[in-house]
């Protein structure tokens, strides 16, 4: 059968197209997506009951609520003291009416002439914090970039999806606590930038990119593993928390409970303490491979050709006894590095010539080129004086001892200057 490499082709097109459209699909989903609650000018009290009774359900609620003020003031003073809430100093409900930003009602009944509720009172920590006698959260975490893994049915989710852990730790109250967190949505390029696979990464190029994006100098992974005894049924969750691009382990522990969104909640707050608790014990430093490596060393400066040593006249004395002794100094002058020009200024043969030499150099140093290339010379000052070298007188030679008969003759001596 005959291969078709455009059928092929066809069918990798529309798997492309296919997964294309997944993508896309994906990243419009509108199951995904939970803004963190903005807290971080709020001071928040729980788990405050009331039970009030009234001539009709609505003065019965309104004094439920005056109560649940002055109940959270106490309570949220005693927080702030580490102080019995006997103790805490009685406001006045026009004061707490200025200072609590909202009531937030968790469980209520009404009834004709009845209140029973579960509430929680926000209060405005700007304007709470001189009544309540402290600044506030004076010591704050450098921002730390949450990735919320929950890992339930062998799957692994952040926040792809919308899942009751990353929403638990959106509504969490972030402004009693240390840890300056860096929360993310799950809207835009979220699902594709902090994914489970993210958290796992090693590589430090695309962690550092990561914070740069989202603002944060360190990274806290808080992971959720789940198990339920049958779907639907009672769950429990086993909490990790994590610090750093290698996800070292700074707690863990487990909760159960029927309700997920409840158990979610509990293991924020418990997760937080774990973070807090780090953070207090300085075992939340940003790891060092996370900062920019630093620049590589400049490049060596070339080197700088050496400056040539500027010119200087020199007097240069040649004994000329004959016109070939004459010729050949003057030859060897020109010849020599360095020199510029030969002046002549007087030719005596049979006495002493002068010239006027053009040499980038010393004195000295032209008298040794003069002495290597066989000539005598003297210095003086700026004067040099060159001569041929006289001929050592040739000593008597012992007879040679007889030896072979084809033996080799001495190579001849180089010339020099004329004798």
């Amino acid at each position: 059968m005959a291969r078709r490499p455009w059928f092929l082709a066809l069918v990798v097109a529309l798997l492309g197209i296919a997964a294309g459209g997944a993508l896309y699909a994906q990243m419009e989903s509108g199951d995904r997506g939970i803004l963190p609650l903005d807290t971080s000018n709020i001071l928040e009290v729980d788990g405050i009951h009331v039970d009030v009774g009234a001539k009709d359900g609505e003065t019965a609620r309104l004094e439920g609520w005056r109560i649940a003020q002055r109940e959270g003031f106490k309570k949220l003073w005693a927080q702030s003291h580490g102080a019995p809430e006997s103790q805490a100093p009685n406001i006045s409900d026009s004061t707490l009416d200025g200072i609590v930003s909202s009531i937030v009602v968790q469980h209520e009944q009404i009834g004709p002439n009845r209140y029973i509720a579960d509430l929680g009172v926000q209060f405005d920590q700007s304007r709470a914090s001189d009544l309540l006698g402290v600044g506030g959260i004076t010591q704050r975490s450098q921002p730390m970039l949450l990735i919320p893994v929950m890992i339930t049915g062998g799957t692994e989710t952040t926040v792809e999806l919308r899942n009751a852990w990353q929403r638990a730790w959106a509504e969490f109250k972030t402004s009693q606590t240390p840890i300056n967190y860096v929360r993310v949505s799950g809207l835009g390029p979220d699902p594709m930038l902090i994914n489970a696979g993210q958290a796992i990464r090693p590589g430090r190029g695309w962690w550092r990119n990561l914070l740069d994006s989202y603002g944060a100098n360190d990274i806290l992974i808080a992971e959720a593993m789940v198990h339920r005894s049958y779907p639907g049924g009672p769950a429990t969750a086993t909490f990790v928390a994590r610090h750093g691009p290698d996800g070292q382990v700074v707690g863990s522990f487990q909760l159960s409970g029927a309700d997920l969104q409840s158990l979610m909640n509990a293991g924020v707050q418990r997760m937080d303490q774990l973070f807090a608790g780090a953070f207090d014990a300085g075992a939340l430093e940003r790891d060092s491979t996370l900062n920019q490596p630093p620049p590589p060393p400049p490049p060596p400066a070339p080197e700088q050709p050496a400056q040539p040593q500027a010119a200087m006249t020199l007097n240069v004395q040649v004994v000329s006894p004959n016109a070939l002794t004459y010729n050949y100094a003057l030859a060897h002058l020109r010849t020599i590095p360095g020199v510029d020009g030969v002046q002549q200024v007087n030719i005596a043969i049979g006495d002493v010539s002068n010239f006027i030499v053009t040499y980038h150099g010393t004195p000295a140093s032209l008298r040794a080129i003069l002495i290597a290339r066989g000539w005598a010379a003297e210095l003086n000052g700026n004067t040099v004086r060159m001569f041929v070298r006289p001929v050592k007188p040739a000593t008597a030679q012992q007879p040679a001892a007889a030896g072979p008969t084809n033996a080799v003759a001495p190579a001849a001596a180089p010339k020099g200057p004329p004798q």
